[in-house]
This record gives C-alpha cells, sequence and structure tokens, in this order.
C-alpha cells in the first residue's frame, strides 16, 4: 500500500472518500519539499456527517462488553508491528523525523495502546450510602458519548493514538482532525489500523480539513461533549473559548518552554547527555523540549565545553539516512521563524556558542547564552534546535529563573542529591518534573499534562477515564418515602 496515494482520502462513516471542498491541502516532505499528496478539504457538512455517524455508532458500541472492545487495540498492536519499515518510512517522509524519533513514536504508540486494552476494564462505578433509610445510591462511569480530537504535527501517530483510543476503549465514538501537515501519519492512517483491527465502521471517523474551510464548526458542533485539543498555546485559547460558549468539557495540551537545571553537584556528563536529548530530539519540536539550560555558575565552563562539543558533533541532514540526528523542521515558514528568533536574539546581545547554519529547512544546533534577561526568547516556545544556556548563583535563582515563563508544562533537575533534587522539583511551577532524567517523558499510566498557559486537564491511565468518562447518579428507593406534602 502507498499510503500518500491510498490514503489522502476522508474517512467518514466507515467510508474513505475525497472532502467536497473547494480548495485542497497538500501534503510535503518537510526535508527536500517534494509533493506527497493532496487532499480535499472536509466542509462544514462533513464535520456533521462525521459527527453524526459517531454519535449514531456509540450508542452499541458503548453497550459492547469491555472485553470485546479491547481486542480491537491488541489486534491494532499487531498491525503496526506487521508494517512497522512502512509506518516508519512514511514517518520520516510526512514530518522529517529520524529514525531514533521514529523508533521512539512507534515504541511509545503500542505502550499507550497497550494502556488502553487495559483502560476498557476501568470505568467502575460506585455504591454510596444515603441518610435516607432504604435508599441506595448507586454512581456509574459512563461513557461521554463523542470526542472531537484535534492532534499536532510533530508526533502525529502517537499523539492521535494515545488520545483517541482511550476514549474509544471507553465507550466513546470520536471523530479526529489532523493537522493539515501531518494529514496521513496522524489522520488516515490512524484510521487504516483501527480498521483493520476490527473497529466498527463510524464509530472513529478522520477528517482532514482546516479552520479556513469550516472555521469553528469543529468545536461548536452539538454532538461532541469533549474537545481534546494538542498545539499552540493561541489556538489552545480559541479552542477554550469555542468550547466553554458551548459548554463543552476540554483537554488541552499546549506550549511548553521546560527548563534543565544543572546544579553543582551533578554529574556534568551525564546531564549533557540529558540536555542534548532533552533540547534536540526532533529538531527541538516537541512541546516537551528543554528550551533553557539552566546551569549554576560554579559549574557553568565545563558544563558548557561538554555541551557544546555534544552537541556541535550531532549528524545534521537527510532524515531518511539512520545515522542522522537533526532533520528538517516542517515548513520553511517555521524554519524562518527560528532563523528570525536567533538572529533577532544575536542583535540583542546574545553570544553564540554554536550557530548551526541552514540548508533549506534543516538548521545545524545553535547555542546561545549572555541573553538579556527581557529576551523573548526565554519565555516562547522555540520548536526548533535552538538551546539557551543561562548561569544562575545557587538553586534559589535556578527556581526563580525556571519558573519566569508563563508556560508551565515540564522541566528536570540534575543532582547529586535526589532529596535536594526533590524540594527544587516542587517549588517549579510545572505540571512535571523530572530529577536526573530528560525533560521529554511520557508514560501511558502517569498523569501528563501542564499548568499555566500549557492547557488544562491530563491525560494517561485514570486520567483519561476522568477525561473522557461521566458520572451518573442512579439511586433506588427500597421501602417507601414518607413526603411532607
Amino acid at each position: 500500500m502507498s499510503y500518500f496515494t491510498d490514503l489522502a482520502l476522508q474517512y467518514i462513516d466507515g467510508e474513505w472518500r475525497p472532502g467536497s471542498g473547494s480548495w485542497d491541502i497538500i501534503d510535503f516532505d518537510p526535508f527536500n519539499d517534494e509533493k506527497l499528496t493532496s487532499i480535499t478539504v472536509a466542509t462544514a457538512e462533513e464535520i456533521d456527517r462525521a459527527y453524526r455517524a459517531a454519535e449514531h455508532h456509540q450508542r452499541q458500541w458503548a453497550e459492547t462488553s469491555p472485553y470485546t472492545r479491547r481486542q480491537v487495540f491488541e489486534r491494532a498492536i499487531r498491525i503496526i508491528e506487521e508494517n512497522e519499515q512502512e509506518i516508519t518510512e512514511a514517518l520520516i517522509t510526512e514530518v522529517g523525523g529520524t529514525h531514533v524519533k521514529t523508533a521512539i513514536e512507534l515504541h511509545q504508540t503500542k505502550e499507550f495502546l497497550r494502556e488502553s486494552i487495559h483502560l476498557a476494564l476501568r470505568a467502575e462505578g460506585r455504591i454510596l450510602p444515603s441518610p435516607i433509610d432504604g435508599k441506595e445510591n448507586r454512581v456509574y462511569r459512563v461513557p461521554v458519548g463523542v470526542v472531537g480530537v484535534v492532534s499536532p504535527f510533530h508526533f502525529p501517530f502517537l499523539l492521535a493514538m494515545k488520545t483517541i483510543t482511550p476514549a474509544l476503549a471507553l465507550g466513546n465514538g470520536v471523530v479526529l482532525k489532523p493537522h493539515q501537515h501531518s494529514p496521513v501519519c496522524g489522520g488516515s492512517l490512524v484510521a487504516k489500523v483501527l480498521e483493520e483491527a476490527g473497529l466498527p465502521p463510524g464509530l472513529l471517523n478522520v477528517v482532514i480539513t482546516d479552520t479556513a474551510e469550516i472555521g469553528d464548526a469543529f468545536i461548536s458542533h452539538p454532538v461532541p461533549k469533549v474537545i481534546a485539543f494538542t498545539g499552540s498555546e493561541p489556538v489552545g485559547r480559541q479552542v477554550a473559548t469555542v468550547a466553554a460558549s458551548h459548554f463543552k468539557r476540554t483537554v488541552l495540551e499546549l506550549g511548553g518552554n521546560s527548563a534543565l537545571i544543572v546544579l553543582d553537584d551533578a554529574d556534568l556528563d551525564y546531564a549533557v547527555d540529558a540536555a542534548v536529548f532533552s533540547r534536540f530530539v526532533h529538531q527541538g519540536q516537541s512541546c516537551m523540549a528543554a528550551n533553557r539550560i539552566i546551569v549554576d555558575r560554579s559549574v557553568l565552563d565545563t558544563f558548557t565545553k561538554k555541551f557544546v562539543a555534544k552537541a556541535s558533533a550531532l549528524t545534521v541532514g537527510d532524515p531518511s539516512d539512520p545515522g542522522t540526528h537533526i532533520g528538517p523542521l516542517i515548513n520553511a515558514v517555521q524554519t524562518e521563524k527560528v532563523n528570525t528568533l536567533i538572529e533577532r536574539s544575536l542583535s540583542e546581545g546574545a553570544t553564540a556558542l554554536v550557530r548551526g547554519a541552514r540548508n533549506g529547512n534543516v538548521i545545524a544546533p545553535t547555542i546561545l547564552t549572555d541573553l538579556p534577561d527581557d529576551s523573548p526568547a526565554l519565555r516562547v516556545e522555540i520548536l526548533g534546535p535552538v538551546a539557551l544556556v543561562i548561569p544562575v548563583d545557587g538553586e534559589d535563582e535556578a527556581v526563580r529563573v525556571a519558573n519566569d515563563t508563563p508556560y508551565g508544562l515540564g522541566g528536570a533537575v540534575h543532582t547529586g542529591n535526589v532529596e535536594r533534587g526533590l524540594r527544587i522539583a516542587h517549588r517549579i511551577d510545572t505540571g512535571m518534573v523530572h530529577i536526573n532524567d530528560t525533560t521529554v517523558a511520557d508514560e501511558p499510566i502517569v498523569p501528563f499534562g501542564g499548568e499555566k498557559n500549557s492547557g488544562l486537564g491530563r491525560l494517561n491511565g485514570e486520567q483519561a477515564v476522568d477525561a473522557f468518562t461521566t458520572t451518573k447518579w442512579i439511586s433506588i428507593q427500597h421501602r417507601r418515602t414518607g413526603f411532607p406534602f
């Protein structure tokens, strides 16, 4: 199967069909700018058809035994394993992921599918006491109904699967809107895998489109009760605003500006390894990436020399080469944005310890230091291979600098004293902190999400149950009640 030929379609109510919009989304290889495919966009009418199909088929799915539901995800794992080479090539081609990044993505995808197998059995109810004699209170966990999912481009297959499969496992229907830069790997390929795994037709729908065509129709439609969005903060604000005006719940996984703190007692060689991976995996195109490397001044020189040496040694170029560490950014717009940020930072007084060359959409690692305290680069999500090294004097200043951002997704602390690291972790205003590890971490049963402008809600494990189910109270009066009138 040629994914970019055979799957360049919408998937609505169990049928593969072209969209009926008046224009096409063009899918490009970000490394060489070759056209992969074109997909005619879905219209607001097709959004309605997708949501109505999910609503119709969800009722029977919710009544299906969870033991039956989970078999779909068991089969999906086998399908991914059987087609791993083809999926790997598609991810490398569509989003410019290296072999290392793609291997991580597929491994994580299978782990999250394994968790969805267990989630199918986790919607547990409760029996609660009543102050009224003879009364029994039963509280049920029931599916919300239909979930609208908007997925991003950077880890498209993983982040689509890790959101939609818990929702499906818990008895919901889903409509998925993938990012326009990853419509196949983040959308139609996901649908194809689950279709082949035996998911009933119409339960999952994939609509490939853009707000220029549909406006807010995907969010404001009356059918979905929950909108799960992963993407940028500005778009997340719009999603939250529209969803709230229609009384919909949201799960928002937004931007990040993580800090990796290196204290004076850290294992510097290990901290360098963690910092290089945390900043440069997938060219820094991860919400969890460590934009800021905060280093105690007493170890700054040693750390910086090692960090610069290791980052400079990374292989840059064609992501299809297994030896490549740094591939392309997703498109020319993002590449220019990152390049402009570097040039602006330098013009405002920053020093380039390494200034990576640009070749098309590929930018080699860049490391900046001496940034002014008011530098915009310190407070934005960079989404590119640019590391900011910030010297500090002691742990109090390290915490202050780490918290000086509107974002609060993740972070890391490197220290020879775990209890010291734990004390600092509690002081960092983020949803996740990792002691002596990378900032880029996600596990199937651990709550994933951020504080401040990094989003609302959590995913993974029990948090997925909270996100994609609701409670229903049914009381039973076993005796006749005496009413006051």
